[in-house]
Order: structure tokens, then sequence, then C-alpha cells
């Protein structure tokens, strides 16, 4: 089949997932659309996509599973037998029922998941698979996209195997952690625009329930005002990042 256009759409607090699925995407056409749901209140109105066209999605893995805000966001796109890539990044432990998760949510929104991939990305927490993806990383999802975009020339193309079990394991709700505030601040207000839950009240420095650790708040700050230098996080990172310091490599399903 031909595809007329390409969406990649994605839920991305600190650009991890971002890249890999725009790189996807990029190699099937020259121009892309791209649509970020990371924000609460990104998503408006609904929206529908036709046969003809082709979405790449992708999300991250919390606790195994995809992220909840991202999975009610994500069901404001419709399809009409509309191809679809499924992509989750989760950080060096493991996947769980994530990528099922997306691929049967997509099914039920109206799309025909072509494939789908586990990638790899730097975790929030520690010192876990620093700067992936890599250049490797995105070399890996070019070729992936290629034997994708060849399968999509077949007329009877059938959907892949996506690992996973169902019911899914109890996840998808975001870490426990509460970025801090030092005297730094300036209260400029970048963190509150940018919180993907809007979960900093407008002084900068208080932080509500809303929060799921994404880290984004300390990624943005413009003068390292937000942290987490607390005796008991950077002892968790530590161990976190031993326990999880062998590689993991990229997964790729579409046979």
């Amino acid at each position: 089949m031909e595809i007329s256009k390409v969406t990649a759409i994605y839920f991305s607090a600190t650009g991890t997932n971002k890249r890999s699925v725009c790189t996807i995407a990029q190699e099937f056409v020259e121009k892309i659309e791209t649509v970020d749901v990371t924000m609460w209140n990104s998503v408006e109105q609904e929206r529908t996509f036709e046969e003809e066209e082709l979405v790449v999605i992708g999300a991250p893995v919390y606790g195994g599973r995809i992220y909840e805000g991202a999975r009610e966001r994500f069901t404001h796109f419709h399809g009409k037998n509309t191809p679809c890539i499924v992509t989750v990044t989760y950080g060096n432990r493991h996947y769980d029922d994530a990528l099922l998760e997306l691929a049967d949510l997509m099914k039920t929104q109206g799309f025909r998941v072509v494939a789908g991939a586990a990638l790899i990305g730097q975790h929030t927490y520690g010192d876990i698979q620093k700067g992936r993806p890599n250049e490797q990383d995105l070399e890996e999802d070019r070729i992936f996209a290629k034997k994708v975009k060849e399968k999509l020339q077949n007329s009877d193309w059938q959907e892949p195997h996506i690992p996973g079990n169902s019911p899914y394991k109890d996840g998808g709700n975001g870490g426990a952690f509460r970025p801090l505030t030092n005297e730094k601040c300036v209260g400029c207000g970048i963190c509150v625009a940018k919180c993907p839950q809007g979960a900093i009240q407008a002084d900068c420095k208080t932080i509500d329930d809303k929060c799921i650790a994404c880290f984004r708040c300390i990624q943005v700050c413009p003068v390292k005002a937000k942290n987490m230098d607390t005796p008991e996080y950077i002892e968790f990172a530590e161990n976190f990042s031993k326990r999880l310091e062998a590689r993991r490599e990229n997964e790729w399903f579409f046979d």
C-alpha cells in the first residue's frame, strides 16, 4: 500500500521517546506531522486517521505498563483500519505488558498494528543507559522502519505477535519521588509551564500529588534549582544503577 501521510504521536516528558518515534516515522515520507501529547491539556478534540495514512505512536513504560496519562490521551485518536507502529521506551529493567497494552489500545481505537518496538532509553533515575537512544539505536530504528515499509507493500500483511500478558500487571502510575527546589529558584515559571501533569503551583516550589516523578522540571530549570539532592534518593539511585547496569538491546516485532 502507498502511504499518503505519516503522523508521529508521542508522550515524551524528557524527549527520549520522541527521538525514536520521529526517527522511525521519518523513514516513510519526507515530511511528517508530529503530535506531542505530553502536556495534560495537549489533546483538546478527537481526531480520525484514514486507511492510507500511517501512525507511529510511543509512550514511556512506568512499572511495566504505559503511563496512564498517555493512555488516556491516546484514546482521543481513532483509525479507519489505519496502519500503526506501536513503540514503548523503557530504562533497562523490562517493558513487561506495556507494548501489548499499547497495541491492544490502538486496535480498540480502530488501528491495525503493523509492527511494534520495545526501545531502550536513558532512565529517569540514576545513571542507567546514559545517552540512549544513541546513534546506533537510531540507526536500528531506521533499519526497522525500512523493514516495516517493505511489509506494507504486501496488500495482505498480517499483524505481528506482540509479547506481554493479559490481564496486564499493575503499573502505569508514575513514580513516588518529588523534586525539591533550592534557593537558586528565580520564580521564572518554566517548570510550571512544562509540567506534563500541571502539578507545580505558580510559586514554582509547591508540587502536588499529580506529579509522576518524570523529572522534566529538573531538566528544564534554567538555574538548576530543581533537584533530587537528598541522601535517600542518592542512595536509591546508586543501588538502582548497579542493579540495572547490564546493557539491554532494542526489540522489534513485525512478523
